[in-house]
């Protein structure tokens, strides 16, 4: 393959840059405290100390932080959810939403985008201004969550391509039409996985809502208990035809589940799409096929699926 892909405008090649994660606390992500350190008190008065606004529900609060050009989500704890660049609001800053998009590897040009959970919007801005031929349809169960990101994350306003929804996932994901050709589920709180999202039956009707070359793309949290159980799940649901990426930084893992199996297998093929995904879009998709082959089941010629 060569030159871009249908649609998508040229951009350059990634540059990695310095960055903070999901899946860490503030301070470690501010730097105050490293290893991986939990102490809620201390780092929930570092939240206090950058943070710019708070909305409050009675469930749990939103917050939003800001420290050295980088604004953060968080729900109702120090977890950082999202994060956006605020002198380029359409960057994936967190290494795990740029992992979430090597579904592209297998399916470069979706034309229907389906995401759970919006957070910050950090996906669907990128979806939405970088696949031009994506229609893009979030779903958000939370009033505060949609307002803060329109407000303070750069999320567009709803227009032909691009749907802000406040639903329920899961029952969003049961009533779907048959023909999405890519189901994103990013569905943790302040802290842990949500179990409507993460059970049996909703990655059966997930695999069900997906066209014959759908992808669903799951991200997971390898620290999580559960973690080995909802992957089996989705295993079960999806016949074994599952491929794992793990984030560059430790600890949240992109798991895709094919309807069918995907037509590119080959390294030299998914090489070759790669090079060209990486000039298109400026993220580390060569790397991404090295941390695939890393982790997953393979010969010298080809990934299995």
């Amino acid at each position: 393959m060569g030159g871009c892909l249908p649609g998508i405008p040229a951009r350059h090649a990634f540059q990695p840059r310095q960055e903070i994660d999901s899946a860490t606390t503030y301070g470690a992500a501010a730097g105050v405290l490293g290893g991986g350190i939990r102490c809620a008190g201390r780092l929930m008065g570092l939240l206090s100390r950058f943070r710019t606004h708070r909305v409050r529900s009675r469930d749990a609060s939103v917050d939003v932080s800001e420290k050295d050009g980088v604004r953060s989500l968080h729900l109702g704890s120090d977890t950082i959810q999202s994060s956006m660049r605020v002198d380029d609001p359409v960057e994936l800053v967190l290494s795990y939403t740029r992992s979430m998009m090597a579904f592209l590897l297998f399916h470069p040009d979706p034309r229907d985008v389906v995401m759970i959970g919006l957070g910050g919007g950090s996906l669907a801005k990128f979806a939405y201004h970088r696949l031009p031929r994506a229609r893009v349809r979030v779903v958000e169960n939370s009033a505060q969550v949609i307002g803060v990101a329109r407000s303070m994350f750069a999320v567009p306003a709803d227009d032909a391509r691009f749907e802000v929804v406040l639903d329920d996932g899961a029952s969003y994901v049961r009533a779907l039409p048959v023909g999405c050709d890519v189901l994103m589920v990013d569905a943790y709180d302040g802290e842990a996985q949500v179990e409507d999202l993460a059970s049996e039956g909703f990655y059966t009707d997930a695999c069900a809502a997906l066209s014959r070359d759908g992808v669903l793309v799951v991200n997971l949290w390898s620290s999580d208990s559960r973690y080995d159980a909802y992957l089996q799940r989705i295993e079960r649901a999806f016949g074994g035809q599952v491929v794992c990426l793990p984030a560059e930084r430790r600890g949240n893992v992109a798991v895709f589940a094919f309807r069918h199996r995907p037509l590119l297998t080959r390294w030299d093929q998914l090489d070759a799409r790669a090079r060209t995904l990486e000039t298109a879009l400026g993220l580390e998709f060569r790397r991404f096929v090295e941390r695939i082959r890393e982790m997953n089941p393979h010969t010298d010629n080809r990934l299995i699926v």
